[in-house]
């Protein structure tokens, strides 16, 4: 099996959909019916293109995913076929499982356009084989990236979908400490374990100015660093610089817009941000000529000093506000989703740094 991004990927996405699925967890009962039931249940009167749309399209990555899987394990023609089926059976059990959560509705139209999706995702990249494309990439992989690249490729990928979500200081993702504080408090009341919970000895307070710049300047770092330790050339991290900063750009953006209305886009752009920004790029062109081992030391740095500065203060009251919008609004699904993406990632590629340091047989012999 040679090897690829795309199966990485498609375990963090089949998370994703699991969560999306059952959400929101609770209230679990049996209902008095048949788990199946719904396969036989009539067909739905009523339809919106949002319900299609969100089905075909929420199984189509997972099944283009899967279908690049099963092409580099060598499966071939069989990789559509195996790739949808797989997914079918991912599909039926969600639907499943939904009849024991009131909140959720199993239907078999939800199951069929899930499989559609599945397909036309595997099919676009058997289609991509067959045009060369998936060739191309393989190329373009060998020359920019050293060889175990491949899950730092994905966490490079996952950082732009891990922004969509607001966060209180720009491009600062990981701040989950407080939250993880409350949950175990209030899932610990009244037990034996109450007294285990560890104290703060110092009350959170908002962040300084400086602060935040600093943290703006770990943030931008902090994905420019990790595709340093992967990528070749000098010239090549450049360009990886570059679209690291229209990415972040773009993406906050974005969320900005999603949360506020469009014209709040750059309302996140303030002066401590802005020289955030022009702080972190200096700061990387400086790291670009460094070696991958260093730039992996420098990332575990960074992801230490930023998380202990952002975790050590409170999401303010306006920035909680915001928050609703995504989770009691049209965002609820697509905000659990790219929601543990902020959350986790951080965290994840503070174990994949530790990984590369500690992995002392790795061949750098291609890296700068």
């Amino acid at each position: 099996m040679r090897q690829t991004s795309a199966w990485p990927m498609s375990h963090i996405y089949l998370a994703l959909i699991v969560y999306a699925s059952l959400y929101p967890f609770d209230q679990w009962r049996d209902q008095g019916i048949f788990t199946w039931e719904f396969l036989s249940a009539p067909w739905p009167k009523y339809w919106t293109g949002f319900d299609v749309t969100s089905n075909v399209l929420g199984y189509a990555p997972l099944g283009f995913l899967w279908g690049l899987s099963a092409m580099r394990m060598g499966w071939g023609r069989n990789a559509i076929l195996l790739s949808t089926c797989a997914a079918a059976v991912v599909s039926l059990l969600m639907e499943g499982i939904q009849s024991y959560l009131p909140s959720r509705v199993p239907s078999l139209a939800d199951f069929l356009l899930n499989v559609l999706g599945a397909w036309l995702g595997a099919s676009l990249s058997s289609g991509m084989e067959q045009m060369g494309l998936l060739y191309r990439w393989s190329q373009f992989r060998r020359r920019w990236f050293v060889r175990d690249a491949h899950f730092a490729l994905v966490l490079m990928a996952v950082w732009p979908l891990a922004l969509l979500f607001p966060v209180a200081v720009p491009l600062g993702l990981g701040q989950v400490w407080e939250r993880v504080e409350d949950a175990l408090t209030l899932a610990l009341d009244g037990t034996a374990f109450e007294q285990w919970i560890p104290m703060r000895s110092f009350e959170l307070e908002p962040l300084l100015p400086g602060a935040e710049l600093l943290c703006v300047v770990l943030g931008f770092l902090i994905p420019c660093l990790l595709g340093f330790g992967v990528i070749r050339q000098l010239g090549q991290r450049v360009v990886y610089l570059v679209v690291v900063l229209a990415c972040g750009l773009g993406v906050s953006a974005l969320s900005a817009t999603l949360s506020y209305g469009p014209s709040h886009a750059w309302s996140w752009l303030g002066v401590p941000v802005v020289w955030g920004l022009v702080c972190g790029c200096i700061l990387s062109l400086f790291f670009v000529m460094l070696s991958a081992r260093t730039c992996w030391v420098f990332l575990l740095l960074a992801l230490l000093v930023q998380q202990s500065v952002l975790n050590q203060s409170p999401e303010s009251a306006y920035f909680a506000q915001t928050l609703q919008t995504w989770e009691q609004g049209r965002f609820i699904r697509f905000n659990g989703l790219v929601q543990w993406l902020g959350w986790l990632w951080p965290y994840t590629v503070l174990l994949y740094a530790i990984s590369r340091l500690t992995d002392a047989g790795r061949d750098n012999s291609h890296e700068i």
